[in-house]
């Protein structure tokens, strides 16, 4: 699937080339504006507490382009929200079918990394599910998420470096691995074949 790219203030932006990714960029810029305004932040304020753009900022806002993960998270950190306060839907009844098909997919800026929701966003939680996808070679690095947050993930394939603080932790198929991820922490495959990860991410409060 190809994705269309553009460089807004120096930042990447990675577009929405199908109508999946099209109805998540048109969300993400309703979610940032309410959460932005309901804060009281102009765009030029907001873009100095999260250290992205003005022009981002609001191209992201006008449902124009789609972010990178790394830019997500600067964002939700600023907010101090949840990644998937960004990303919500309203609420439904019922059961919840999440089809690969429409699946809700983010990457980073040179499309090595790549998460998948596995988890409806419209009901209030404290635990998300996501599906990870890292390349061979491929590396991310993320920002520190909210005090208290915990990542349990596990690796089903593939070979993956965890670094945490400075400490490297080296993962196979079938290791798992629980960290406080209110720091600096990175992702790596040092492998020749593309890594798949399963992530449980419990915050400290009940969000959504």
């Amino acid at each position: 699937m190809e994705s269309r790219k553009g460089v807004v203030g120096g930042e990447e932006l990675v577009g929405a080339g199908e109508p999946v990714e099209a109805d998540l960029t048109a969300r993400l810029g309703v979610n940032l504006r309410r959460l932005r305004v309901r804060r009281g932040l102009s765009l030029e304020r907001f873009s100095h507490v999260a250290g992205v753009s003005r022009a981002m900022l609001s191209q992201i806002e006008l449902g124009q382009s789609t972010p990178t993960i790394k830019v997500l998270w600067k964002i939700a950190a600023a907010l101090d929200v949840p990644f998937g306060a960004l990303i919500q839907a309203q609420s439904s009844d019922g059961i919840a079918v999440l089809r690969a098909a429409q699946a809700k997919r983010l990457m980073n800026a040179d499309g090595s990394f790549v998460s998948r929701a596995l988890f409806p966003f419209d009901e209030p939680r404290r635990v998300e599910f996501y599906e990870l996808r890292l390349s061979a070679g491929g590396r991310e690095e993320a920002e520190p998420h909210a005090p208290g947050t915990v990542e349990n993930l596990a690796v089903t394939k593939g070979a993956v470096e965890i670094e945490v603080s400075g400490r490297k932790e080296q993962l196979g198929a079938g290791d798992a691995i629980v960290f406080e991820a209110g720091v600096p922490h990175a992702y790596r495959n040092p492998g020749t074949v593309d890594a798949l990860m399963y992530l449980v991410m419990t915050y400290p409060e009940e969000v959504g």
